[in-house]
This record gives structure tokens, C-alpha cells and sequence, in this order.
């Protein structure tokens, strides 16, 4: 082990402010404007609320819940927590009441950190379950009996810090690599939460291990707007803190455009369905502009994708395709690397696959897309690409110290510093996750990752699907569902796509069309676009989706095309059942919930 490397998540905050105390670590919009926060003033936010929860009585060991959107306070927080030994125990803002209140029941933690009464409000049934937890909010609320004052916590902390000088000091170095950080539960596409137990050591191995394999440089400028409850991008900011990068906090997803024209960022981490948005965005830019457009638009994608296949294959491009790529840029993609910032080094993509036609387009456009995958179990990162090493439709290869290896029934193990400690309070689900090694050298137990995947000869790792998920008709051939929903998904005309067929004589999918471009198209066929019901119910609507499936599975085996098509007229949601906090599809639920629909399809025959 290297002693001169931060071994905990509090040595690595430590580094970080002693590196660059009079840098902006932290950026932030208040009141419409954008301001700083430098590593000296964030590690005195910390110290101090660090110490206000220690005049409560917090105590290493103790737990501690935090239900809000991202942001700095949520970043000071977290580190306090982990000063005094505590653990975090993220809650996602988005997260139904009732699955709050089981995070609540199971982990019992001694607190709870708020984002601020409109959240109050949400979750207000669950936390009248809990009369004696307090609550702290990050803005002020109207008192209540258990409400704290955050201020007031970190003035308290301040004058205690002021009578014992020594005390941050003494309560954070008793923090050690093994000790648990966090738990961190998932949403889980079928069943309970679980909680994931992860120790400093795990997170940490991570962050260093991802910010040196990807090459991170210090300099660099992160924009932050996926929910730091989310193991991905709370390692992420930790990675930057260590590698001198610059994090800026998004307003939230809705303004995620207007911050990125904003920061100008060049590192991002992203998951597909924002990567989706802004081609579906040009796609239908190009079809609004008239016929010319659309076939400049088609031509530069064309030329893109030609020209980011061989670029990521090695291979130098031929002179005319230089030439091309530099015109399409000109005309096309010049307006798309704008609307990222300009300077897009990295777009760091996990959470789902992405689908590699639109890979293809960013990286032929210059911004840099590159895959990873990993779990909340395994801290989280896996495998990801890096600018060197960019084999599209894979997941990249493993990070150095991380075992990867393929099961005979073809599902991922893996093994290494990255994995967790179990599940909390469920010895059967946490034994039931892990195999024994069959090294007779090693004990070792490899974690099943519940995916299904494939190493190829120079070790990327491509995945195909969710163990779970996959489906086999009633035929016996087995197909995998995500696979086909990325391809339907590109369609400028779709929003959401599920794929359903178990046990099924074929395959069949329910989509939800994005009404927006649907209504603009109905215009330009004459149909009424007034009432979404009718419009999708129109056989002539129904033929052109049929229409795009068909065009965008067209190499697809003859037994995983889509053979009958259904129209939903509303979002598949978090707060419906749909989808889980990490927006996975429970396909259980549409199941259930689309049951007659569903039927329908396979009434008759094909």
C-alpha cells in the first residue's frame, strides 16, 4: 500500500485544501449569479459543521441521512459526517415517500439533512413515522420540535472549535480506511432497497484508480448534475477534489443547457439520456429546417461516424475525409460543441448503454464520448474507456487492480478493493451475491455483477444485458431487451421504449412517443394533433411508428425484431413505479400496469 497516497475519503478532502486553499474548489449559482467557494473556506464549512454534529453527540459509527438535490451544502455535509466517523447515508430527492421511510426504518440514523421545505413537504407522511428524528434543513424552515438550524449547527461547531483547537484534528484521524463511509441503497429494478455497505478504502481505491486511468489533469472544469446520492457522481467530485479539477454544481437537469453554455466545462460525467436529447434535438433542428438541411444533417452524421470509427480503431483518416469531417463541423456540429461549452475534453457516460451510432456522432463531432460501467457495489467504476483507448459498443477495460472475469452462463464477476462489504442487515441477499473463487490459491470470493457480458481478445468488456432482464420466448430463444429499446430509442420520435416478449410466441414494445416532434409530424400529415389520446390511437400514427422500429432494427435476427408495436400516452415516472431513482426500468411494474395493453398485442397472430 502507498502510505503517501490519501487512504481515506477525510485524508483526501485534507490534500485536496492544503494543495489549493486560495483556489475556487467549489463553484456555485446564488441568487442567479455564479460564486466560489475556495479549499480554505470549504475545509473551515466542514470542521465546523464536522464539530457542530459532534456537540450533538454524533459519534463514529452513527449514521446519518441526507435527502436533497445536489449542491455545495450537500458536499460539506457528506465530509462531516465522515470526519466524525459517521456514515452517510444518501436518500435520493426524487425518492418515493414510502421507500424513504424504509431507507429511515432499516438504517435508523441519529439525523437527517434536508435540502428544505419543499422537500419537507414531499416526504412529510414518512417522516410523521419518526416523531424523535431530527432534522436539519440546508435552508431555513419554520421551527418545528426536532428542526435544527444549520447555521446555528456550524456557529456551534465554531465556538467549539475555538475553545479545542485540537478536536477536528483528534475525531478525524481516528477515521480508518476499513471503517464504512457509507450506505448507500438501491433502488433496485424488482423488490426492497438494499443497502450497499461501502468503507473509505473502497471509495477511495476507486477515485484514485479512475482519475489516473482516465488521465485526469489538474485545470480541468467539471460540471456536476447527476444526484450526488448516486455513488457515480459522488466519486466523481471526490476524484476532482484530488486531481485539482474545478466542480461547478448544475441549477439541476432542467437547466443543465443553460449551465453548460455557462461553465464552458471540459469534463462531464452523463448518462445516455442527455446524450439522446441533444441528437434527438438535432435531428428534428435538421428535419424543421426543410429538405436541404435534412440532407446536410444526414451527410455530416454519415461522415461523423466514418470518421470517429477509424479515429477510435487507430487509424489515421484518409485526406478527404479530413476535409469532409472539417465541413460537416462547419455546417452541422459546430452549434452542437457550443451547446456543450466549446471545450469538451471528456463526456464520461454510465448508469445504462449507450448506444454507439450516437457515440459515434459525438466523437466524429469532437466531443469526446467515452463509456464506463459499474455498480453501486463496486464503488463504483469497473471498466471505462479513456481518450487513448476508445473501442465503441464496450464498456472499456478494467481499472488496474480490478479482476474481471466471465461466468460459464456468461454473467460478470469481479473481484478487488472496489467491492463492498455486503448488504446491511441482510447476511442472506450479501451471501447470495458473491461465488466462491474456484483459485485454489485464493479464498477470494468474486461479486456476480447480474449482468451479461463478454471480454474480447484485447480485454474490453462489452455487456449485452441484465441477467433479470433477459427474455426467452416461448420458442426458446433467448433476446435481450436493452439492446433493442437503444436501437428503437433513436428514433427522433420516441421518448421511452420498453421491450417485452417472456414467454411470448414474439417480441412486442410499448413506447412513449415524444409529442413534441409526434405533434409537429401529425401537422405535416394532417392529422389533429390537439388530443394526444386520439392522435395515438390514429392507425396512421401507429403505421409510422411500426415504420421506425422497422427501419431502426432492420439487422436484427429474425426472432428479436419487434413484431406488434402499443403507444402509451404518458412518461414512464419514478413517482408512477416505472422507473427506479436511477431511472431503470421496472418492468415488473409496466407489466402489471399496461397488462391489458400488453395482452392485446398477442391476441390474434402476428
Amino acid at each position: 500500500m502507498d502510505n503517501s497516497k490519501p487512504q481515506t475519503l477525510i485524508e483526501l478532502l485534507k490534500t485536496a485544501v492544503t494543495a489549493r486553499p486560495q483556489d475556487e474548489l467549489l463553484r456555485f449559482k446564488q441568487h442567479k449569479a455564479w460564486t466560489g467557494m475556495t479549499g480554505e473556506h470549504i475545509f473551515e464549512r466542514v470542521r465546523d459543521l464536522a464539530l457542530g454534529l459532534y456537540d450533538l453527540g454524533i459519534r463514529k459509527g452513527d449514521r446519518i441521512a441526507i435527502l436533497a438535490e445536489s449542491g455545495p451544502l450537500w458536499t460539506i455535509s457528506d465530509y462531516a459526517i465522515l470526519s466524525n466517523g459517521a456514515i452517510n447515508v444518501p436518500i435520493y430527492p426524487t425518492q418515493p415517500p414510502n421507500q424513504v421511510e424504509y431507507i429511515l426504518r432499516e438504517s435508523e440514523p441519529e439525523l437527517l439533512f434536508i435540502s428544505g421545505a419543499r422537500q419537507l413537504r414531499r416526504v412529510d407522511a414518512a417522516l410523521k413515522k419518526f416523531p424523535d428524528l431530527r432534522i436539519v434543513p440546508f435552508q431555513p424552515v419554520s421551527e418545528g420540535e426536532t428542526i435544527l438550524a444549520f447555521d446555528a449547527l456550524e456557529k456551534e461547531g465554531a465556538r467549539l472549535g475555538a475553545e479545542r483547537p485540537e478536536l477536528y484534528d483528534l475525531i478525524s484521524s481516528d477515521v480508518l480506511p476499513s471503517d464504512t463511509a457509507s450506505i448507500i441503497y438501491t433502488s433496485g429494478t424488482t423488490g426492497e432497497p438494499k443497502g450497499v455497505v461501502l468503507t473509505h478504502s473502497n471509495i477511495v481505491f476507486n477515485t484514485l484508480a479512475s482519475g489516473g486511468y482516465l488521465g485526469i489533469e489538474p485545470g480541468n472544469l467539471m460540471l456536476s448534475f447527476l444526484p450526488l446520492s448516486h455513488i457515480f457522481e459522488r466519486m466523481v467530485l471526490y476524484l476532482c477534489l484530488h486531481f485539482g479539477v474545478q466542480i461547478n454544481y448544475a441549477g439541476g437537469i432542467e437547466t443543465v443547457a443553460s449551465d453548460m453554455r455557462d461553465v464552458r466545462p471540459t469534463l462531464m460525467s452523463t448518462v445516455p439520456r442527455l446524450l439522446e436529447k441533444i441528437y434527438a434535438r438535432m435531428q428534428k433542428n435538421a428535419s424543421d429546417g426543410g429538405k436541404a438541411k435534412k440532407l446536410i444533417f444526414d451527410w455530416s452524421v454519415r461522415v461523423a461516424r466514418h470518421a470517429a470509427e477509424l479515429e477510435t480503431r487507430g487509424e489515421r483518416l484518409p485526406p478527404l475525409l479530413e476535409l469532409q469531417r472539417e465541413i460537416a463541423v462547419r455546417l452541422v456540429f459546430s452549434r452542437v460543441r457550443e451547446a456543450v461549452g466549446g471545450r469538451m475534453k471528456r463526456m464520461v457516460s454510465g448508469g445504462a448503454a449507450l448506444s454507439p451510432d450516437i457515440a459515434l456522432v459525438f466523437i466524429g463531432a469532437g466531443i469526446p464520448v467515452l463509456q464506463g460501467y459499474g455498480l453501486t457495489e463496486t464503488s463504483p467504476v469497473i471498466a471505462v474507456n479513456t481518450l487513448e483507448k476508445n473501442r465503441i459498443s464496450s464498456v472499456g477495460c478494467p481499472l488496474p487492480g480490478v479482476e474481471v472475469r466471465i461466468a460459464e452462463d456468461g454473467e460478470i464477476l469481479t473481484r478487488g478493493p472496489h467491492v463492498f462489504q455486503g448488504y446491511f442487515n441482510k447476511p442472506d441477499e450479501t451471501a447470495a451475491s458473491f461465488t466462491e473463487s474456484d483459485d485454489s490459491t485464493s479464498s477470494e470470493r468474486w461479486f456476480k455483477t447480474g449482468d451479461i457480458g463478454r471480454l474480447d481478445e484485447d480485454g474490453y468488456l462489452f455487456i449485452t444485458d441484465r441477467k433479470k432482464d433477459l427474455i426467452k420466448t416461448s420458442a426458446g430463444k433467448y433476446v435481450a431487451p436493452q439492446m433493442i429499446e437503444r436501437l428503437i430509442q433513436q428514433s427522433e420520435f420516441v421518448e421511452q421504449a420498453v421491450v417485452i416478449g417472456d414467454k411470448r410466441k414474439y417480441v412486442s414494445a410499448l413506447i412513449v412517443p415524444d409529442f413534441e416532434r409526434l405533434r409537429a409530424w401529425a401537422k405535416e400529415a394532417g392529422l389533429d394533433a390537439s388530443d394526444p389520446e386520439a392522435l395515438i390511437s390514429d392507425r396512421r400514427t401507429l403505421d409510422m411508428f411500426k415504420a421506425e422500429v422497422s427501419r431502426l432494427t432492420t439487422d436484427l435476427a429474425d426472432y428479436e425484431k419487434v413484431k406488434r408495436v402499443a403507444l402509451v400516452p404518458g412518461e414512464f415516472t419514478i413517482d408512477g413505479g416505472e422507473l427506479t431513482a436511477t431511472l431503470k426500468v421496472r418492468r415488473q411494474v409496466v407489466e402489471q400496469k399496461y397488462r391489458d395493453l400488453i395482452e392485446s398485442l398477442y391476441s390474434g397472430g402476428e
